[in-house]
């Protein structure tokens, strides 16, 4: 099985334990003298079942990430280092969007009104963001690609 499949099952895995979570919750008290719509021990028991397959699959994950090397370290550096580009670039954007005012009034109606002056070089700040975005998506097209092509550990 290929990386990327492996990822898919423990999205559908967690998903699924999601939903059995909300499920035992909505069956676990009834009113007297009714039943309940499923048998909360029974959704118990496949919770476990999901929930065994789910960590089986983050550890085996996690062991074929740190043992693939890509471009000078391993999957997991470069998963580290897409995480941190989004932070970087949340951040810059966030920075470049507050000093250029979006979502504030960006007008005066009366010369008597306060003028806002950015505190920030919002087109050098939009430039860094559009660098940030680009490595991202590098980074992020080596993370897919490498998906794809290497085996799952067991």
């Amino acid at each position: 099985m290929k990386l990327a499949e492996a990822l898919a099952l423990r999205a559908d895995a967690a998903r699924r334990a999601e939903q059995l979570r909300a499920r035992i919750a909505a069956s676990a008290r009834y009113q007297e003298g009714e039943t309940p719509a499923e048998d909360p021990a029974a959704l118990l028991t496949e919770a476990g079942d999901v929930l065994g397959e789910l960590e089986s699959l983050i550890r085996r994950i996690n062991r074929t990430n740190a043992a693939t090397p890509v471009e000078g370290g391993t999957l997991t550096d470069a998963l580290a280092r897409r995480d941190v580009l989004r932070l970087r670039h949340g951040l810059v954007t966030s920075a470049a969007d507050a000093a250029a005012g979006e979502g504030q009034r960006g007008f005066r109606q009366l010369r008597s009104e306060l003028k806002m002056i950015p505190a920030l070089p919002v087109a050098e700040l939009r430039g860094q963001a559009d660098d940030l975005a680009r490595q991202l998506r590098e980074v992020d097209t080596l993370i897919q690609r490498t998906n794809w092509e290497v085996d799952l550990l067991d």
